[in-house]
Formats: structure tokens, C-alpha cells, sequence
């Protein structure tokens, strides 16, 4: 049965990642789960706070966990870097001495019981209606470096083959092909000072999904999405190939699948337009 969830929808989905916060609220709305966004929430402090200060990397993601816990709802979280720092938060805070610290300084009685699931957690003990199938679309699915590790943090997934997007894409009727780059990382956030490096790593990443056959990689990370989709005209002009393969969220497959409109997935948004490729294959 679908539940409901304290929603925790992170700073891109508001804005570089619009097509990704909207796709969410979409399909969760057709399957019946209910996101009941946290009031006030604020940054987890992705992918700053972690590096420069140790409490202020717990106390920011604490802040939201307590509100949350107030509500009574376990947290949904659709974005890779804001479920790393709220799992993080949530397994560091079951020292009793940083759950006490970390209390003094958001000023609140936080118990730390909030459960964190990833969407992908979720909808994989859903049904997924399927009204059009995507019998002829084959996509590797991409994780990305943090979603499933460290295992004793995120209980996610196995780190260096997980299957949860995977079965998500089954039952959707893809074909999801196995490749060897599920989990290797794309270059994050050092895309604002190494942008060299970053373009590197996802033209390996990219290289891969080709030679898989793939028509397209599905990712569940904004910033993945962004490196691998926004990326792709300067690592053609770096490395001198193009790999012109559609970046797509996993939730915008779901709400084709589910029959929603296409033009609400907001494909539009996407630098490597995914578009011809849906119709070629009958998706749209």
C-alpha cells in the first residue's frame, strides 16, 4: 500500500533540476504515495559542509531529520548527494555524545528515529501500473559513486553492483542492460574547479554506456545527471568524439510508463534532448 512520507526535495529540484522534483511529485501523485513536503527545510550542506565543517555537516541534515521526526513520517529523498548527507547525519547521530552536541546546537529534543528512503526504495516495493510499456528501449542504469556507499551508512544496495533501478526498469518492460560502470564516479561537484577532470571521467562513463548498446543511461543524482548531460558538448570538443546519449531520470521513464503526458516530464529542460529517441522506440 502506498504510504506517506516527509518529503525532503533538496536545492536543485527547485531549480537546476526542475524536470526531476517535478517528475516526482507526478508519478508519486498517479501511484497514490504522499509527499508531504518538510516545512521549512533548509540545505544538507551537499557537497560543502562534510569538507570544511564536521558539525555543520551533521547539525544541517539533524535540522530537517528532527523536523521530520515531529511529523511522524519517514523521509523521502529523490536526490543521490542530499541522501548521503541525511544517512550520514542519521548513523553519526547514534553516537549519544553527538546527538547531545548536535541538539545544543539546533535547539531541539531530537530522538533521531527518522528512517531515510531514496524514491527508489520506495517504488520498489510498489506496483508500478505500466500503461505503456518500454519494450524497446535498452538503458544501462547509472547509480553514481555515492548512492549505494558506503554500505554501513546507506543499507542502500550492493556498492559495486546494485539492482534496485534495475528491477525498477523491468517492471517498466526496458531492457536494462549490465555494464561494468554502474557505480564509478562522474566527477561530482568538481565540475566548478576541475572541469577538465570531470569531463574525463563522465566521457568513460559515457564510452561505456555505448559500447553496452545502450540507447540511454537513467540516473537518480542531479549532479550525475548534469556531468553527464551538460558535460557532453566540451568533452566532444575535449576528447574529439561526441556521444550524443539522452541522460534521463528514472522518474521520468515512470511517468511515461504510468501514461502521463510527455510534455510533463519536461524533456525540454535536457541538453541532450531525449526526445527523438522516445519516439523512435514508441515511448512517445
Amino acid at each position: 500500500m502506498p504510504g506517506a512520507y516527509a518529503y525532503y526535495p533538496g536545492c536543485t529540484q527547485e531549480s537546476s533540476a526542475k524536470e526531476y522534483g517535478e517528475s516526482t511529485k507526478l508519478v508519486c501523485e498517479e501511484l497514490g504515495i504522499e509527499l508531504h513536503e518538510i516545512d521549512g527545510w533548509t540545505c544538507c550542506g551537499a557537497s560543502s559542509a562534510h569538507t570544511t565543517n564536521h558539525l555543520l555537516s551533521v547539525a544541517l541534515p539533524a535540522r530537517d531529520l528532527q523536523v521530520a521526526e515531529e511529523m511522524g513520517m519517514p523521509v523521502a529523498v529523490i536526490c543521490a548527494m542530499c541522501y548521503s548527507r541525511l544517512k550520514y547525519a542519521s548513523h553519526e547521530l547514534n553516537d549519544p555524545k553527538t546527538l547531545a552536541l548536535v541538539n545544543e546546537v539546533i535547539e531541539k529534543d531530537f530522538q533521531n528515529t527518522t528512517q531515510v528512503l531514496h524514491l527508489l526504495e520506495i517504488l520498489d516495493k510498489e506496483r508500478i501500473p505500466v500503461r505503456k510499456p518500454l519494450k524497446r528501449l535498452k538503458v544501462v542504469c547509472y547509480y553514481g559513486c555515492i548512492l549505494a556507499r558506503p554500505k554501513k551508512v546507506t543499507h542502500f544496495d550492493d556498492e559495486e553492483n546494485p539492482q534496485i533501478m534495475d528491477r525498477l526498469l523491468g517492471k517498466l518492460d526496458a531492457v536494462s542492460i549490465d555494464w561494468g560502470f554502474k557505480t564509478e564516479c562522474c566527477g561530482a561537484s568538481l565540475t566548478l574547479s576541475r572541469r577538465d577532470l570531470v569531463r574525463d571521467l563522465s566521457h568513460r562513463v559515457l564510452e561505456a554506456a555505448r559500447r553496452a548498446g545502450a540507447d540511454c543511461i537513467v540516473v537518480a543524482c542531479p549532479m550525475c545527471h548534469s556531468n553527464l548531460d551538460m558535460q557532453q558538448a566540451g568533452i566532444a570538443e575535449q576528447h574529439g568524439s561526441k556521444a550524443d546519449i539522452p541522460i534521463i531520470y528514472f522518474t521520468q521513464l515512470v511517468g511515461l510508463s504510468l501514461g502521463l503526458n510527455p510534455g510533463r516530464m519536461m524533456f525540454d529542460r535536457h541538453f541532450v534532448d531525449p526526445q527523438p529517441l522516445l519516439r523512435e522506440k514508441g515511448v512517445i
